[in-house]
């Protein structure tokens, strides 16, 4: 693999040397090999896939928060309906189906605040990588101004 805009051979991001094949582990560093679609000129730059990788996540915390507001709904429904046609002999009946209603929304609920909160902790842990990934390459390159 050559650099595309100099046609020369390619050069690692960590140590600076020539890399002849860069879709191997650098001879010089030991750095990991990098690849063709890697959108990063260099370790320390940050892909737009980082930033925001859970597209389908955020719709299903939607989806069950709809849904457990949905589950209200249908059970306010449910509670006029029984006043209305059986009055308060139905009280009973609509008691149990209020608090397995209400239960079963809860969770709804909850799970679409436990997938927020797996998102969270998902970006937490890209912005990690990254740190820790800029502060790799800080050490590599005070390590080679220091060899000159």
């Amino acid at each position: 693999m050559v650099d595309a805009v100099t046609n020369t051979p390619a050069t690692c991001p960590e140590c600076g040397a020539k890399r002849p094949d860069p879709s191997r582990v650098c001879p010089a560093c030991g750095a990991r090999p990098m690849r063709a679609g890697d959108k990063r000129a260099g370790d320390n730059e940050v892909r737009t896939e980082d930033l925001e990788p859970y597209i389908a996540l955020r719709y299903i915390a939607r989806l069950f928060k709809v849904l457990a507001l949905l589950l209200v709904v249908m059970l306010l429904g449910e509670v006029v309906t029984g006043v209305i046609t059986s009055g308060i002999a139905a009280f009973m009946t609509l008691l149990g189906e209020a608090t397995r209603l209400l239960v079963l929304a809860g969770l709804l609920w909850a799970g679409g605040d436990i997938t927020i909160l797996l998102i969270d902790a998902g970006h937490d842990l890209r912005v990690a990588r990254i740190l820790l990934g800029r502060i790799n390459a800080t050490l590599h390159e005070r390590e080679a101004q220091e060899k000159k």
